[in-house]
């Protein structure tokens, strides 16, 4: 049995026709178009560009998720580059390297192993 769907994503309306396989509810989708992609919104987009960094201005990388920091792999004092992998962040069951968005020093450290983080709180600065 097929059944044809109009679905708006983004401002776009496509024309799909969905299958039913079997007795199992497993359904095929089937485009008029060429591919039905969902992209996000330019906002989304720049608020997920560089998801292992979070940073602002003034130096502090802050949490892009909540989780539990599993490494702290630098100090205070001590010299990163950008890109230099500084702790690990575990969120839902995977680790996340948070790296250095800049070269620098890092002026603090405010988180521990095993503490647990809030989106947005100061893991470190770098100055």
């Amino acid at each position: 049995m097929i059944k044809k769907y109009n679905i708006t994503v983004n401002g776009n309306t496509y024309e799909v026709e969905v299958e039913e396989v079997g007795s199992i509810a497993s359904q095929v989708l089937k485009t008029t178009q060429s591919t039905l992609v969902a992209q996000p919104s330019p906002q989304e987009q720049n608020k997920f560009e560089s998801p292992s960094t979070f940073s602002n201005s003034s130096g502090n990388i802050n949490a892009p998720m909540p989780g539990t920091i599993s490494d702290v792999k630098v100090k205070v004092g001590d010299s990163v580059k950008k890109g230099q992998v500084l702790l690990i962040l575990e969120a839902m069951k995977m680790e996340n390297e948070i790296m250095s968005d800049s070269d620098g020093i890092v002026t603090s450290v405010n988180v521990s192993k095993g503490e647990s983080v809030s989106v947005g709180d100061i893991l470190l600065t770098i100055g």
